[in-house]
């Protein structure tokens, strides 16, 4: 079972100046950004660092691979029931978003 999804602002303190307005952050200077799907166990199950361009975690989240395949139905079946109703792919929770 997934436990979360999360993006992660990462510091680019080496970035070649070339790049600095494409991945420029919300933090001063150039930032690179994670997302990653991990289980309660830790387990990274899926990661995915966001293209260039001015991305916030909504945007970099819409451009994963993962939100495509959920988008595309492309997923393995999961049937869980939640108050009585049976649902048949898996609910994903991303914090702070």
């Amino acid at each position: 079972m997934l436990g979360s999804m999360d993006c992660m602002h990462w510091s680019w303190k080496n970035c070649p100046k070339a790049w600095h307005g494409q991945f420029h952050g919300q933090k001063k200077g150039s930032t690179i950004i994670l997302e990653a799907v991990a289980d309660q166990e830790t387990w990274i199950w899926h990661a995915f660092f966001g293209m260039p361009g001015s991305l916030n975690d909504i945007n970099v989240v819409n451009r994963s691979p993962l939100m495509n395949k959920i988008a595309n139905g492309d997923l393995p079946p999961v049937q869980f029931v939640a108050n009585g109703h049976t649902y048949n792919y898996g609910y994903y929770l991303a914090d702070g978003i």
